[in-house]
């Protein structure tokens, strides 16, 4: 096998989420955060149009403190839960770094938003493959008030502008093993 096949599918099999709760609060370097954002900008892009965004806080919990505010000014009364308004408001306390995902529509009509949310992903999915290959771990994180109208006012995004995530860096003393439960040959079909 090809040493750099054998590299890159080390590497995407050994991929995890880890929980930022699951962090330790070593902090990454910024040049590594940096490096992860380079890879990210090599994802594909119908069109060249590059629809990925990030916004870095290289300090988590301004993020999450402000998350948990959006999420108790914006949810109803008999929705809101203080557990999880106390979870958004400390869940970077072991983070290294949050990164705010976001996919910025481009103006060519013609590239359909569902490429541009799928290109954001790959630029996110480069960061994840990055990460774990520098040993640190990541979160992708859709919950909460991530993908809500009031995040993005908050971020200042435009009307067709999308949140596609919150990725969650750091390091960790826990490696979770991995498992799939679908076999392949239910997977794939071959014609």
């Amino acid at each position: 096998m090809d040493n750099t096949f054998a590299t890159i599918s080390t590497i995407i099999k050994n991929r995890r989420s880890i929980k930022a709760q699951m962090m330790n609060g070593r902090k990454v370097p910024d040049y590594q955060v940096q490096s992860l954002l380079e890879l990210a900008d090599w994802a594909p892009t119908h069109g060249l149009t590059e629809p990925w965004r990030f916004v870095v806080y290289a300090n988590p919990t301004d993020f999450c403190h402000e998350h948990a505010r959006l999420y108790k000014e914006f949810t109803p009364a008999e929705n809101f839960i203080e557990a999880s308004y106390n979870n958004f408001y400390t869940q970077g306390d072991k983070a290294s770094h949050v990164l705010v995902g976001i996919m910025k529509r481009g103006d060519l009509p013609k590239i359909p938003v569902k490429e541009e949310v799928e290109a954001t992903a790959c630029a996110i999915q480069n960061i994840l493959l990055g990460a774990t290959a520098l040993g640190i771990a990541s979160f992708w994180s859709t919950g909460g008030m991530a993908t809500k109208q009031p995040m993005k006012d908050f971020l200042g995004l435009g009307e067709h502008d999308q949140v596609a995530g919150v990725i969650y860096l750091g390091h960790t003393d826990e490696r979770p093993q991995g498992n799939r439960k679908v076999p392949m040959e239910e997977k794939v079909r071959w014609l």
